[in-house]
């Protein structure tokens, strides 16, 4: 029985799976007597199983054998098509709200955005909120497992510009992929990775429960870090009990979005023994510290001079809780998680001097990890474009230099600079087409750039934190949210995975 399903189409394998989660709402609803919304989750669970059961028995035995891109195409219809099976219960169970915007929130969840129409949480019921935080949950799931199961055979999302892009390890790559099923891959990585995920979401949540925060808020806060979609059912870490010791153990489960070596070593075979070395030898985690540290600290000082102008330095105490309310944020944004330390203001009110959003912004664009559930233009990427600016700026000084081959540089492709500055140009024209398409519907630059960004970069509490006054999204018309339904599929799969998509190699399957 599970060899066969093992042997579905993937699409179908996340359609059965997200009837099996919609049980999980229901028991809630249930259990807080509120029956309305509990019918509308078991209603559509079950009919989505048993869709699910009547296409895998007319399916039979066939089975043909899968390619890593039609892998890719399952994942675009899962972030594009699946939403509206989603949002079914999701609209049902609400029932004042339309069909597209529940659509809207279940993209956004299941790309680990989090960006919602539903300003007020109060709007929503328990099970709508777990919900949210379900799928979101998953989603990012779905973004470790893809890593290894997709995106490190195609040299996508970060691969590309790792050894493993060069032409030809990449044609030796691929024949060994004509050999072997690709979902047993997926298979494979899915037994790997799933207790870890789990494991670590659970152990959070245990954390926050002991901490004070409710059953449920410490649930989704703990799924929403994991995933780094910042889904939260009141709004946010301000209002939580844990306080700062939650915050605490929320910015240390923050550093398995700065690399995937913190969960994971079958990283290390796409990039050369590269799992096997230490954690603290890993250019993104030490690139991650780096920005960790410099930010909040530059933050800080300037925070300090406006202080010690209005002759507050003395107040010691507001000074450490700036200063940990930077470094909170900072991590936050920088794993496009979007988490808004409880301090975050303080340093406000103790210089007087407001902190830009252009700073969030920044670090949202920067992103996480490769691999990891955090969006943006990665920290690899970034830290290829350094190694690359720094040998010419040594070839400017000495233009004879022979740069000595580091260990570092053995795992970056030969042109892995021009493919990243490539993937940025992509990432910087993906931006100014979404911006001039929301500035075509009516939005005003600066929302229309914040909306953009927050999108791109799959931070979605950027757009109520980064201005002085939040961004409403339920305020515009559905033509300005179906674009950024758009901008959020494609900044989960990143622009060089859309244009893999149309390869006549995929179209002729």
């Amino acid at each position: 029985m599970l060899a066969r399903i093992g042997k579905l189409p993937l699409f179908l394998l996340m359609l059965g799976a997200s009837g099996l989660m919609m049980f999980v709402p229901a028991g809630l609803a249930y259990s807080g007597a509120d029956f309305h919304v509990g019918r509308s989750f078991l209603y559509s669970g079950t009919l989505l199983i048993a869709v699910f059961f009547l296409i895998a028995i007319a399916l039979g035995d066939q089975h043909e054998m899968q390619t890593p891109l039609q892998h890719l195409r399952a994942l675009f219809l899962s972030f594009t098509l699946l939403p509206v099976f989603l949002a079914v219960p999701f609209a049902e169970g609400l029932q004042t709200t339309t069909f597209f915007n529940a659509y809207f929130e279940m993209v956004s969840s299941l790309t680990t955005t989090g960006a919602t129409v539903f300003g007020d949480p109060e709007r929503l019921s328990p099970a709508l909120h777990l919900w949210r935080g379900l799928v979101g949950w998953c989603g990012g799931l779905i973004m470790w497992i893809a890593a290894a199961a997709v995106f490190a055979p195609l040299s996508l999302g970060g691969y590309e510009v790792t050894t493993q892009g060069e032409p030809g390890q990449a044609d030796t790559m691929r024949g060994q992929m004509q050999v072997a099923d690709p979902m047993k891959r997926w298979q494979r990585t899915a037994a790997a990775l799933i207790p870890i995920y789990a494991g670590l979401t659970l152990a959070l949540w245990v954390m926050l429960l002991v901490l004070g925060d409710r059953p449920l808020v410490a649930c989704m806060h703990a799924m929403a870090v994991m995933s780094t979609s910042g889904i939260s059912p009141i709004g946010g870490l301000p209002e939580a009990g844990s306080g700062i010791p939650g915050e605490i153990v929320i910015f240390l489960f923050l550093f398995f979005a700065l690399s995937r070596l913190t969960f994971s070593t079958d990283k290390g075979g796409a990039v050369g023994g590269f799992g096997q070395r230490r954690l603290f030898s890993d250019p993104e985690f030490r690139l991650g510290l780096i920005i960790v540290v410099l930010a909040p600290t530059l933050l800080f000082l300037r925070h300090w001079v406006g202080a010690y102008e209005v002759d507050e330095v003395r107040d010691v105490s507001a000074a450490l809780l700036a200063l940990w309310g930077s470094v909170f944020t900072v991590m936050s944004f920088l794993t496009t998680t979007g988490f808004e330390s409880h301090e975050w203001h303080v340093a406000t009110d103790w210089s007087g001097l407001h902190t830009t959003g252009i700073i969030l912004m920044g670090l949202a664009i920067v992103g996480g990890g490769v691999a990891t559930t955090a969006g943006g233009v990665k920290l690899l990427r970034v830290y290829v474009l350094y190694l690359q600016g720094y040998g010419e700026m040594q070839k400017l000084v000495h233009p004879s230099i022979v740069v000595a081959s580091r260990k570092e540089r053995q795992r970056i492709r030969r042109k892995g600079a021009v493919i990243a500055w490539v993937f940025f140009m992509l990432f910087a024209i993906s931006l100014a087409v979404i911006v001039a398409t929301l500035s075509g519907f009516g939005v005003d630059f600066e929302h229309a750039m914040l909306l953009a960004v927050s999108s791109l970069t799959t931070t979605g509490p950027l757009s109520q934190i980064a201005d002085e006054t939040p961004v409403l999204i339920s305020t515009y018309s559905t033509s300005v949210k179906s674009v950024l339904c758009a901008a959020m599929v494609l900044g989960r799969m990143e622009t060089l995975a859309i244009i893999a998509l149309m390869s006549p190699e995929l179209w002729q399957k």
